[in-house]
């Protein structure tokens, strides 16, 4: 949670690593807080370069060269999104109340019943001048910027080494990119860690004093944690906590109805994951504030006897206004994450054109929980793209694989004894030559075949929309976009204002297809296409593999059933049948679970 209430009820989530990483510049004068990527470097240093001369500022490269480059580049880019935002917003305040200006803009996307809302309404009904003069001088005063925040996704943390082949003491990708932003000018911001808890950047985290309270509630810098579950919350929560690290917010996602990488988790849905963490909070909140105070004490620093706030926060599949409100009034949450949607809305993110287009008219069959990311993790993804062509292109030539020039995600040594890119020509060809030897048959030789080609390069991939979109230098040359959308982009089927949609998140006005599922019986259905896929493709002989599938099994049973108890307080006509459905597909395949388990046996 920010030090003071933020001024709009959503966020604009991180998307890719090109997507979000100009939105301040777009969204932020109007009160309304987004997420930046700072893991990719080069393509943060190529928009500094692009920002600094559109806005007339005198552009000095930091190159390779300079020592701890990689986070000086990092700030360099934050403070000049600072800078800019600045100057937007206090262009924006003096600006005058007439009809299509950008301080009229402000007020009219607020939400509906935000006082400032509500006394801009009343401005609006105003005639006589000495009120008048006073609600403009009380607007104007109230009104703030969005927060610039950022995002680690923590595993993207390969280490790097000096020109003498020297391991770089704290230089790894993570830990640079957290000093990047820690020595950066931006207050009231945050840093949102994502995909788990990576000991060495938390450890480093410790050393960085700009994450210490400044007095009670009051951070310049605050850390946000994306987590699944209330476990995954509790466990980073104490590990920091024990540090003398606050967390000021737990940013609740929906494992696989998300855009980007999915995390299954063992079946259990988002909503039983809100009802935790609505009866757990004060709990949580009281046991890290303990051992957020020895670690204080400690320390000998600042004790606060009253926990700092701490906000719940959720996203992942989010599409229409009552869905919002119901999880803003049932589980008590500070804001709702609107991330795929806002793909399609320019004036907020940056997504080339042809690529804009095939969002607009994507179905749900052309969204996929594929294994395209060299992570080893599932991945959100849309088909059709230059760069899936491009990796096509390349495996029907017999030469599969990316040049890997960025190696954020270098990880493999099974034919190396440096790291590799399982996406890189080099692991594609060795895995490939390696498969020739095992004489397989022609299916499963061609399944294994098709699983290797189809990692694809994310560090270029995701970055590519702004290099094509400002016509900035490709690296190598290589201009093809990879972007990972969510399934709901399914139902948002045309381009739109910032206007548009924020008035479609607070009620003003429905963009999505009629034929939308709720978001919880989304979530479901694909969690019932996950299983299935599992019971299919997995041996049961495996005691551990099948104690896993019960157990996922048996969460959805569970979440079928808390979502029988709310259903009537739910605002879908179409919710209790659907529940009904997945339910009849659930004891199918529990049915077809308890034969392959009876056959193994």
């Amino acid at each position: 949670m920010h030090t003071t209430t933020p001024i709009h009820t959503f966020h604009i989530p991180v998307m890719g690593l090109a997507y979000t990483i100009d939105t301040p510049v777009k969204v932020a004068r109007y009160g309304i807080n987004s997420v930046v990527s700072i893991i990719e470097d080069k393509l943060v240093e190529l928009m500094r370069k692009y920002y600094c001369e559109k806005y007339d500022e005198q552009y000095v490269p930091i190159t390779p060269k300079e020592q701890d480059y990689r986070a000086k580049r990092i700030t360099d880019y934050l403070n000049l999104l600072n800078r800019i935002v600045k100057k937007q917003f206090e262009d924006l305040r003096h600006s005058t109340f007439c009809v299509g200006s950008e301080l009229t803009k402000y007020f009219e996307m607020l939400p509906g019943d935000s006082i400032l809302r509500l006394s801009y309404e009343r401005l609006l009904q105003a005639k006589d001048k000495i009120e008048r003069d006073t609600l403009v001088k009380f607007l104007t005063s109230q009104i703030k910027p969005g927060c610039i925040d950022v995002n680690i996704m923590t595993k993207v943390d390969k280490n790097n080494y000096d020109r003498s082949g020297h391991q770089l003491t704290d230089g790894s990708d993570a830990v640079a990119a957290l000093r990047g932003y820690a020595n950066s000018d931006l207050v009231d911001s945050s840093v949102i860690f994502s995909a788990g808890l990576n000991p060495r950047l938390f450890n480093y985290l410790e050393t960085l004093p700009a994450f210490n309270a400044k007095s009670w509630a009051t951070f310049d810098k605050k850390i946000v944690i994306k987590v699944s579950d209330y476990r995954s919350a509790f466990i980073q929560g104490k590990y920091l906590a024990k540090k003398g690290i606050w967390v000021s917010e737990f940013r609740i996602e929906s494992g696989l109805n998300c855009g980007g990488h999915a995390f299954a988790t063992d079946g259990s849905l988002l909503g039983p994951i809100l009802e935790e963490f609505k009866l757990k909070r004060e709990e949580l909140i009281t046991s890290l504030h303990a051992l957020y105070v020895a670690a204080l004490k400690t320390k000998g620093l600042e004790v606060f006897d009253k926990p700092h706030p701490l906000a719940i926060t959720v996203q992942g599949g989010i599409g229409t206004y009552h869905e919002a409100m119901f999880l803003a009034s049932r589980y008590d949450v500070q804001s709702t994450g609107w991330g795929t949607p806002f793909l399609l809305c320019p004036e907020a993110t940056t997504v080339d054109e042809e690529t804009l287009n095939l969002l607009s008219s994507a179905l749900e069959s052309d969204i996929i929980l594929s294994k395209n990311s060299p992570l080893g993790i599932r991945f959100n993804y849309l088909k059709g793209t230059s760069s899936e062509r491009e990796k096509m292109a390349r495996v029907k030539k017999g030469k599969p694989g990316s040049p890997c020039t960025e190696k954020h995600l270098v990880s493999n040594t099974e034919f190396t004894k440096d790291p590799i890119c399982t996406a890189s020509t080099v692991y594609q060809q060795k895995k490939i030559a390696a498969l020739k030897s095992l004489s397989l048959s022609s299916s499963d030789y061609d399944k294994q075949h098709a699983e290797i080609v189809s990692k694809e390069c994310l560090c270029i991939g995701l970055s590519n929309a702004a290099i094509v979109t400002y016509d900035l230098p490709p690296i190598k040359n290589l201009k093809a976009v990879t972007i990972c959308p969510g399934p709901n982009i399914a139902y948002f089927n045309k381009v739109v204002s910032l206007r548009e949609m924020t008035d479609h998140i607070y009620g003003r006005t429905d963009i999505t297809d009629p034929a939308r599922p709720h978001m919880f019986i989304k979530e479901l259905k694909l969690n019932l296409d996950y299983v299935r896929d599992q019971i299919l493709s997995n041996d049961m002989e495996d005691t551990k593999w099948r104690k896993e599938i019960q157990t996922f099994v048996a969460q959805l049973s569970a979440g079928i059933a808390y979502y029988h108890s709310l259903s009537d307080h739910i605002s879908s006509a179409t919710f209790t049948e659907e529940l009904l459905m997945c339910e009849g597909e659930l004891a199918v395949l529990r049915e077809a679970m308890e034969s392959k388990i009876n056959l193994s046996a």
